[in-house]
């Protein structure tokens, strides 16, 4: 883990570096200050990172498809700052959220910004012509489905029952999507032939999909400190989490599920009926299941020391603790 975090951090620098470059803040000053509000937070970078290690896995050069990965990184984040408005959430990262620090219409302005720069800074990548227009569909496609997934979450709210299927197409939409599409841009704007550039995105659309649902363990599970937010707030929010479906099929009874009013001690007491159902281990362990089988995908790729960083990557996905 010292080796792939140090890879990681390595790649997020590189990264960082080229977003100073790539996003300065210009004139209006407030607008760009807010549209790298959560940008300059730091974050893990994984989805951009995955993008360079993909373009190391098929024998490309990492540096030529930076701005690549920064395109990746802005679309993730124009996504944080328009959910935090979506959940009226407060905090993101250790930070004010956007719209708290800006007020909603500004926050809808920095998302759309970041959006529209993506595209731009997409360009700058050196690649043949037909491998960046593929790009450029790839990353709007993406960009379509990440809304679809957003408008399902939201969906699944108001309803009483989410199957477990319809779960899985939500988290593949909203967040194993853009991993997909990290993996794939990083192997097409490198020549990568399909074969390799297909299974390369397979493996980040399954083990963003095991990282969604991580993410769902570690809301009920992970310290507020180490969140950057308050713990238990899918359950406040009323999300069906596959840890809330689960459950939900097994007869739990959750009393706070969807209200947003409920006390720490509440949230605490609910944690303890969801690890009583075993929902937060079958969790664990459909995520693992979606990493193995992500892993499988990369047998298109001969071996190299950033498949080897790339399987790496996919297990870290799932044993993080933030």
């Amino acid at each position: 883990m010292v080796i792939l975090d140090d890879e990681l951090g390595r790649r997020s620098g590189m990264i960082s570096e080229a977003i100073e470059d790539l996003l300065p803040v210009v004139h209006p000053e407030e607008l760009y200050a807010a549209g790298r509000h959560l940008v300059d937070a730091g974050g893990k970078r994984l989805r951009p990172s995955m993008l360079l290690l993909a373009a190391e896995a098929v024998g490309g050069d990492p540096k030529i498809v930076v701005p690549a990965a920064v395109s990746i990184e802005l679309v993730h984040n124009f996504t944080l700052i328009h959910d935090d408005i979506m959940d009226n959430a407060e905090t993101r990262r250790g930070r004010p959220a956007v719209h708290v620090k800006w007020d909603e219409a500004g926050a809808i302005l920095a998302g759309d910004t970041l959006y529209s720069k993506a595209f731009e800074i997409l360009t700058a990548s050196e690649a043949r012509p037909e491998d960046m227009v593929a790009s450029v569909a790839m990353l709007a496609r993406t960009c379509a489905a990440i809304c679809e997934g957003q408008w399902l979450d939201m969906e699944f709210e108001r309803r009483d029952q989410v199957a477990e299927d319809e779960y899985l197409e939500m988290i593949e939409k909203k967040t194993g999507v853009l991993y997909g599409a990290s993996a794939w841009m990083g192997a097409r704007l490198s020549g990568a032939p399909d074969l390799q550039a297909e299974g390369l995105e397979r493996f980040g659309r399954l083990v963003g999909m095991a990282f969604q649902i991580q993410d769902d363990v570690l809301d009920l599970t992970a310290p507020a400190e180490v969140l950057g937010k308050p713990r238990g707030g899918d359950l406040a929010e009323g999300k069906k989490t596959l840890i809330m479906i689960h459950a939900l099929s097994r007869g739990a009874e959750i009393e706070i599920f969807g209200r947003r009013n409920a006390s720490a001690e509440e949230i605490e007491a609910a944690l303890k009926t969801l690890k009583a159902s075993g929902s937060i281990d079958y969790a664990r362990k459909k995520a693992v299941s979606l990493v193995e089988e992500g892993k499988e995908a990369l047998a298109v790729l001969p071996d190299s020391e950033a498949k080897s960083l790339l399987l790496e990557l996919a297990d870290y996905m799932i044993s993080r603790s933030y």
